[in-house]
Parts: structure tokens; sequence; C-alpha cells
């Protein structure tokens, strides 16, 4: 149990820390904005190539371990959908369920996975990502073109969407890399392994920030049924399917994990750009990075 808490304490305690940073408009409110983009397209891209051009992937089963996340994440989605045939929540409001019941926080993911597992948990964590990402993006814009009118959404928003996220590239290049065998020049090599020290740190902070306690309101329902899918059935799911594939202990603690984790900030910024709840949205965000803490401390215990 200690070795949990010292996995744990460090991510959350960073996470308020950026909450407490806010509250005190320190360095500005202006600055944390900032620091998301420059985490999201340089330093986190910059760690994602760093590890997967020097890992060894020799022996990573990693179809049956993608194809376990895949299916799970796709039981979950149509779970939603049933669900909502039931309590018929608006159009708006289910696209931030949706959104809270598959989407994921990158960067507690890499944090929790670098602290725990250290560089071949990173590894595989990158593969998972390289594929979950991109198919999670379809399914969150499918329920937007779904449940709500909107011109935006086209074929072209959709590719486009995928295809320039800095994560899924910053993995294919890192794989590619990986696969070629290319070897990358030193000091390429110091510059990207420096940049990579300040992505989880500063991504963690970025979380903190983006806590809106004061946005937990009425909708108690939908944020239930949120938490209810992503931090109790997809994981359920999760460990089902992973055995039914035969993997072994060390990719299901990843994948049990990755299941339990707090929906993703980015969620906010989709909701507002295609018309969705953006206060619901944000209450689920708030609720689940706090509520995941225990969840995650139980996966801990009895996975790890």
């Amino acid at each position: 149990m200690i070795h949990i808490f010292t996995a744990l304490i460090p991510i959350f305690s960073l996470i308020m820390i950026g909450y407490f940073l806010k509250k005190i408009k320190f360095p500005s409110k202006e600055f944390w904005p900032q620091a998301d983009k420059l985490t999201y397209f340089i330093l986190m891209p910059s760690l994602l190539i760093y590890k997967l051009s020097t890992a060894n992937l020799k022996g990573v089963d990693g179809l049956n371990f993608v194809a376990t996340a895949i299916f799970a994440i796709s039981f979950v989605f149509i779970l939603l959908i049933i669900i909502n045939k039931l309590f018929k929540f608006k159009g708006d409001a289910f696209t931030s369920i949706v959104q809270g019941g598959i989407r994921f926080n990158t960067y507690v993911f890499l944090a929790l996975v670098d602290s725990i597992f250290g560089d071949k948990g990173l590894v595989l964590a990158a593969i998972l990502m390289t594929f979950v990402i991109p198919f999670i993006n379809i399914l969150c814009i499918s329920s937007f073109a779904l449940y709500i009118n909107n011109n935006k959404l086209t074929f072209i928003y959709l590719l486009k969407s995928i295809i320039t996220n800095p994560l899924i590239i910053a993995c294919f290049i890192g794989g590619m890399i990986n696969f070629l065998g290319v070897q990358l020049p030193v000091i390429a090599d110091k510059i990207l392994a420096i940049l990579s020290s300040a992505a989880l740190p500063l991504g963690l902070l970025s979380v903190g920030f983006g806590l809106v306690l004061k946005e937990i309101n009425s909708s108690k329902n939908e944020i239930f049924n949120a938490n209810l899918a992503k931090l109790i059935i997809t994981p359920i799911i999760m460990f089902l399917v992973a055995k039914l594939f035969n993997l072994d202990d060390f990719m299901i603690s990843i994948l049990i994990i990755f299941a339990v984790l707090p929906t993703a900030p980015s969620s906010f910024v989709l909701a507002r750009q295609l018309g969705g709840d953006i206060n619901l949205m944000s209450s689920i965000i708030t609720v689940q990075t706090l509520l995941s803490i225990l969840f995650i401390i139980f996966v801990l215990n009895y996975f790890v």
C-alpha cells in the first residue's frame, strides 16, 4: 500500500497545486492556457517521440492489447446510447456524458504509468494512445453529429481532428524512428530528453488549473451516468476482455489504470466548439478528477 501512495501522492499533489495557483492567480490567469498549449504541442510530443524512438518493442503483443481497449470503449459507448434511450437526456447534455464516459486524461495516464512502471509502461501507453485517441475522437464527434445539429461536423473536420493531433503525430514519428532503426543525433536526443522532463509536471499543473468546483450544479443524473460508465463499467469490461485475449498481468494493469482515468480536460474545448453543454462538461471533468483518486487507489491495490 505504501508504494501506491508513493506513486499517487506526487501526481495528485501537482494537480492540487495547479488548482491552488489558479485560485491565487499566479503567475497570471493568462499564463496557464498558454502553458497548456506548450505542453500539448511541444513538451508531451517530445516525451512520446523520445520514449518510443528508443524503446524495445520486441515481443510486445500490441494487437490484442489495443483491441482490448477499443472493444471496451465501444461497449461503453453503445451502453451510453442505450441509457440515453431510457433517460432521454438533452442532446447537448448527452454529448458531455459521452465524453465523460469514454475519454481519458493523457497527462494523468502517462504520469501514473511512468511513476509505477517506468519506460516499459510508457511505451505501452504510447502504443495504446496511437490507436485509441483517433478512435475516441471518431466516437465523440459522431455523438455530436447524431445528437446536435451542427454544420461544422463534416468528414473533413473529423479527419483534421485526427491527423493534426500532436500526440498522434508524435507517436507515429517515434514509432517510425524505432521501426526504421534511425539513430537520432546526440544533440536532438538531449533536447528531447530535456523537453520530456518538463512535460508531465507542467501537464499535471494544467489539469489542476482546469478544475472548476463552482460549476458542480444540479445535473446529478448526468454526472452520475458519466461517472458510472467511466469509473465502474469501463474497468470491469476492460478486465473481462483482457482475460478473454489472454493478456499478461503487466498489460492488464496498464489497461485497468487507463480505464479508471478521469476524462480529458480537452473535452471542454470540444463541447464549446461543437455546441455541447459546457457547464455540465466542466462538472464532469472536475468530479471525475477528484473521484478517480479513490478508484485508482483501488485498482493499484488489486491489479498492480
